[in-house]
């Protein structure tokens, strides 16, 4: 089973960046998909998830309205959105599944860094 996700990188405050995560060995339709993010020195943060047909969407207050979160169960991705964003969105960004219905995430990506400078 792998979470890769990808697109991150270096981006001047205000502007945005699309990540995506690609995943593979696990039934993706069947998972609910989130994103999660860890600025240094800080615990952990859930950022987004969607559910397994894509039709329900649940966002951190942090980040409502500027993030979107969504998924292509014919590729076996979930994409986050980001725009408008702040130096407090900079942080290490993870995709991570569970099953539908689970309380924990069980899957989790090796992240990717986003940067926003000021």
């Amino acid at each position: 089973i792998q979470l890769v996700e990808s697109g991150g990188g270096l981006v001047q405050v205000g502007g945005s960046l699309r990540l995506s995560c690609a995943v593979s060995g696990l039934a993706f339709s069947k998972y609910t998909m989130g994103w999660f993010r860890q600025a240094p020195g800080t615990a952990r943060d859930f950022v987004a998830s969607v559910n397994w047909m894509g039709a329900s969407t649940q966002y951190a207050e942090s980040v409502r309205g500027r993030f979107t979160i969504s998924r292509d169960n014919a590729k076996n991705t979930v994409t986050l959105q980001m725009n408008n964003l702040s130096p407090v969105d900079t942080a290490v960004y993870s995709c991570a599944a569970k099953r539908q219905f689970s309380s924990d995430y069980r899957y989790w990506g090796q992240g990717t860094q986003v940067t926003v400078s000021s």
